[in-house]
């Protein structure tokens, strides 16, 4: 079954003595069980068991046609009849279920249907041929996206395949991913009865996959769910020892959010301001954040109070006479109406004092603002097809409509677009899945502008390199440089929300990328694209060491010292040569290999040397660095072609105190020049502050170690 669910008495967590929501009580899966039994009534009647789903449907769409969600409901039912789930009950009690979450959140009717039959193709006989015929073909393509592949036919790869299908089916159709949220939270209520080691992995999946994707989305109240289940499976002593906080705080007679709200109150009413006030309690996850930033608890911790207003105007009013009337904290002041969140999120917030230490942060947003911070795309009802009375509640307006950019489309988010660029240069599935997991860590994201007005949206953290494979794919590869607000950077400079980039390209078909370019990438449209161009040009090949002068060993004979810097080997008599595969200097971590004539060749750990050493099958041999800091080293230098720039290296070089062995100027390639510098260091621990000295000439956009050099005695 496509669905595992256990005890139905087992409940998620919850909030003593706190409604976290208003909404309508959960579904009661045994008497469910019975109405679904009873199997479909006469032709034209609606069925007992959908009767709270439609109910919660006609909340939001009080028009709205339920002959479609009838007629699903009996093929449902028909189809998995005699089906259980590991709990006893009837499996129609899963699809019910899944689909009253959809319809409390404000789906719309196309979406229920797809839900009450979204297991049906999976798990019984019924094909989505007969899905088109008797829903359409927007039902069968929600009912498609969301059906698993089978693990005979794809094995280990079937659970990282089958998300990448429901993705690519979300980047057509956002609903896709509605149901399979609403799918994963009644799953997850009801894990109980599994085996501790499933629940953990499916809690697991939850966290780094479903949940992420719930707040990119947008949709919190299915979120801050599934963070609470993951939470108490996952972290069970810290989730009891939250438990335990809020029902003591539950406990208390007084209530400082309580006198604060009828404060607010009374402050916005004298002012003439129409607005609802509500205690709105933290989540279990919420609180342990909380708790864990803050250390002891003050009563108004436990929640946030809550403030709706009928217009975006009324919102900065709102705010006007709280921070006239009240003590705000001035730094917890966040504006996401003028400045959406990537998730279509609106709200400004804020925080209010009171002379006793207590602090309530606020949240100020309309009534629309509200239904879309929690449902999120959900609430957009169908956000394919044009406004209309059975696809708004009367004065509602498309989310998507009040902001701007690639925050615009709902229908594909910028989040989602990159995300589906990435996975097509992906197809390894283990690839696919662990850099899935690394994107959606990146929680939070930036806008820069392009000098032609356009934007560009990049996780935090990213960097120029990024953002030229973000706008150019593969055609990066000929970059050459970039300006960031007017100013000439190198390409491995982190982004900053609101910055203006220009990436300045070379003309040269052949040009390639720098290897050093994949440690400044930050997304995987970026490293993907480099990781593959350096797999199929692999570096041409260098002898895997290069001789170095080297001083006779001591008396006691443990090692051999070279010119460059003194290393120690565990091996008497041996000579030392540093390999000019990777050009080792102290500090870094070394490991010495024995080769022909007594030699031992000393490599950085991380040279992919080391590998073709242990390959065949060289003695590896302990090796440390000794006392004397004085070093050799062979650094690249990428430019723009200037006059005076190898003046200008050179005197900056000489200004660290750093004597040039040897250099060397490639022609220049479409304005780019490389440069290569054999240097000796007085001490080792000086080359970092070399390095920057040399980034910093006009005009250089890299500075590097040599991974393969010319050895120079």
């Amino acid at each position: 079954m496509s669905a595992e669910a256990t005890n139905p008495a087992t409940p998620g967590p919850t909030t003593p003595g706190v409604q976290r929501r208003r909404s309508r009580p959960r579904i009661d899966l045994r008497r469910l069980g019975r109405a679904a039994l009873l199997g479909p009534t006469a032709r034209g009647r609606l069925p007992d068991a959908i009767g709270h789903m439609a109910e919660a449907h006609r909340a939001h769409y009080p028009d709205a046609d339920l002959d479609p969600l009838r007629r699903a409901y009996v093929l449902a039912e028909s189809s998995h009849r005699g089906q259980m789930r590991k709990s006893g009950e009837p499996y129609i009690t899963h699809p019910l279920a899944v689909t009253l979450i959809l319809a409390e959140l404000g789906a719309e009717t196309t979406t229920l249907t797809a839900s009450l039959l979204h297991d049906t193709v999976e798990d019984t006989e019924v094909t989505l041929d007969q899905v088109r015929e008797e829903f359409g073909e927007e039902v069968r393509y929600l009912v498609d996206g969301v059906t698993k592949l089978e693990k005979v036919d794809y094995g280990a790869a079937a659970e990282p395949e089958t998300f990448r299908k429901m993705l690519v089916a979300t980047g057509s159709d956002v609903r896709v991913m509605s149901i399979k949220l609403a799918d994963r939270l009644h799953n997850m209520r009801t894990l109980g009865v599994m085996r501790p080691e499933k629940q953990a992995r499916i809690a697991k999946v939850t966290r780094d996959v479903l949940i992420p994707l719930a707040e990119r989305l947008g949709v919190q109240a299915l979120k801050t769910e599934l963070e609470d289940l993951v939470f108490a499976i996952l972290h069970p002593e810290e989730y009891a020892h939250t438990r335990q906080l809020i029902v003591d705080n539950a406990s208390r007679t007084d209530d400082p959010l309580d006198e604060i709200a009828e404060e607010v109150r009374v402050v916005l009413r004298e002012a003439g301001l129409q607005a609802e006030v509500l205690i709105r309690p933290r989540h279990f996850v919420s609180v342990h954040r909380v708790s864990r930033k803050r250390g002891e608890l003050r009563g108004s911790d436990f929640g946030r109070l809550l403030v709706l207003v009928n217009e975006d105007a009324d919102c900065y009013g709102v705010l006007g006479e709280l921070h006239t009337c009240l003590t705000p904290v001035v730094s917890e002041f966040k504006d996401f109406i003028a400045v959406p969140k990537f998730n279509l999120y609106q709200s400004l917030h804020t925080a209010v004092a009171r002379t006793d230490g207590q602090v309530a942060e606020v949240l100020i947003r309309t009534h629309q603002m509200h239904k879309v911070a929690e449902a999120g795309v959900i609430a957009l009802g169908n956000p394919y097809a044009p406004p209309s009375e059975e696809q708004t509640d009367g004065d509602s307006t498309r989310a998507g409509d009040t902001v701007d950019g690639e925050r615009a489309d709902p229908t594909r988010p910028g989040w989602l677009s990159r995300l589906l660029d990435w996975q097509e240069a992906a197809p390894d599935p283990d690839t696919f899945w662990s850099t899935l997991r690394e994107d959606l860590a990146q929680d939070r994201e930036i806008t820069v502008y392009r000098p032609d007005g356009g934007t560009l949206g990049l996780p935090a953290g990213a960097s120029c390199v990024d953002a030229a494979y973000a706008q150019y794919g593969e055609d990066a590869h000929a970059c050459i440089g970039a300006r960031v607000n007017g100013r000439l950077v190198r390409l491995s400079t982190v982004l900053s929300d609101g910055d203006t980039v220009q990436l300045l390209m070379g003309q040269d078909p052949a040009s390639e990328p720098s290897r050093e370019w994949l440690e400044h990438a930050h997304t995987p449209v970026a490293r993907i694209a480099i990781t593959r161009w350096l797999a199929t040009h692999p570096s041409p090949a260098t002898p895997p060491e290069a001789p170095a002068t080297t001083r006779r060993p001591s008396a006691d004979g443990p090692a051999a010292r070279p010119a460059a810097a003194d290393v120690v080997v565990d091996q008497p008599g041996a000579t030392v040569r540093l390999a000019g595969c990777c050009t080792p200097v102290p500090p870094d971590d070394i490991t010495g290999f024995a080769v022909r004539g007594g030699v031992v060749t000393v490599h950085r750990v991380e040279c992919a040397g080391v590998t073709r050493m242990k390959d065949l099958g060289r003695t590896e041999v302990s090796a440390r660095w000794g006392d004397t800091s004085e070093c050799r080293v062979t650094l690249f230098v990428e430019s723009f072609g200037r006059p005076h720039l190898l003046a200008d290296l050179t005197e900056a070089i000489a200004l660290e105190g750093v004597d040039i062995v040897s250099a060397t100027v490639e022609p220049p390639s479409q304005q780019r020049v490389r440069h290569t510098y054999t240097l000796q260091l007085p001490d080792a621990a000086d080359l970092p502050v070399l390095m920057r000295a040399m980034r910093n000439v006009p005009g250089v956009f890299d500075v590097g170690r040599a991974q393969h050099q010319t050895t120079t005695s």
